[in-house]
């Protein structure tokens, strides 16, 4: 399966219940909009398989409109596989599920 990486810092969201995600680059946010333009499902998310380090999930990402991009939400699980905490940069490997054209590529954000 084709896909992306980047590398991002994880975040944590504020409030009772906070997850934690990483923010797509906004080139690449750009390019999975133009993909998948026809195939977004509820709240506008796009179904995914990540992989970070030696763990792989499948999830959504889902559009954030104050940071003009879309997120990935890292459960708890995969942190602690993989050690990571809020702050830390991870490498992300993304591909997505419904998109039958995937180019593949990396993006290094700026």
């Amino acid at each position: 399966m084709n896909g992306y990486e980047f590398v991002a810092d994880v975040w944590r969201s504020t409030g009772e219940a906070a997850w934690y995600f990483v923010t797509l680059p906004h080139d690449l946010a750009d390019e999975i909009d133009e993909i998948i333009a026809d195939s977004r499902r509820g709240f506008g998310s796009v179904r995914v398989r990540v992989t970070v380090g030696a763990t792989a999930w499948d999830t959504s990402i889902f559009p954030d409109r104050k940071k003009e991009s879309y997120v990935v939400p890292i459960k708890k699980s995969v942190r602690s596989a993989e050690g990571i905490e809020s702050g830390s940069p991870i490498a992300v490997h993304l591909a997505l599920v419904d998109a039958s054209s995937e180019p593949s590529g990396s993006v290094n954000p700026a």
